[in-house]
């Protein structure tokens, strides 16, 4: 084997694994909650149409035109009443409003309480996220070892690879810390 294809393939190894590790950061960090309004919020609500249950998304067309405001705009306009009342039941902390075609429904704000806990939700993330990329840098760096121990890499690209391996982490522990601070600041808007 070649020595820079051994030390390489673990690089490119390392890397591959931590761009993973950076797309399961953000996956966490979109399943948080921000004061904003999304339709995934009540498009799972079950409403009971004709004596049958059926999620509102197949119901009526569910739009946010505003930051704070969801609306829902039923297909049939003789199921409103049950769909208002379903989201006022749906445990969700909001109140529908019903104008006979439409039905608006006002995201409140998060108050500062659950902000600061949002963010400590999101510094856990965070940290989860580094410790992976440490953990593979950890792997990584036993396998430069045990193949120098094996006189198949030199000492001197064992030492350049280990200095790759180190660059290779900051840069993306800097990556996981630019989306946690953009994460932060969509919890933080008023």
């Amino acid at each position: 084997m070649n020595l820079l294809t051994t030390s390489k393939a673990i690089k490119k190894d390392l890397e591959d694994k931590m761009k993973k590790t950076i797309d399961a950061t953000q996956r966490e960090f979109s399943t948080i909650r921000t004061g904003r309004a999304q339709s995934s919020l009540v498009e799972g609500i079950s409403i009971d149409y004709y004596g049958t249950p059926v999620p509102l998304k197949q119901l009526a067309s569910i739009s946010t035109p505003e930051p704070k405001l969801i609306v829902i705009n039923p297909w049939d306009k003789n199921v409103i009443g049950d769909i208002e009342r379903a989201v006022f039941k749906s445990n969700l902390g909001i109140t529908p409003n019903n104008d006979g075609k439409v039905i608006r429904i006002t995201v409140p704000q998060l108050t500062q309480e659950r902000r600061e806990e949002l963010k400590k939700i999101l510094h856990k993330i965070a940290e989860s996220g580094k410790v992976s990329l440490r953990t593979a840098r950890r792997v990584a760096i036993e396998h430069l070892e045990k193949l120098f121990k094996e006189k198949k890499i030199t000492e001197d690209d064992k030492f350049s690879s280990k200095d790759d391996i180190q660059k290779l982490i900051e840069k993306y522990e800097k990556e996981i810390d630019k989306h946690l601070e953009q994460k932060e600041r969509e919890v933080s808007e008023v």
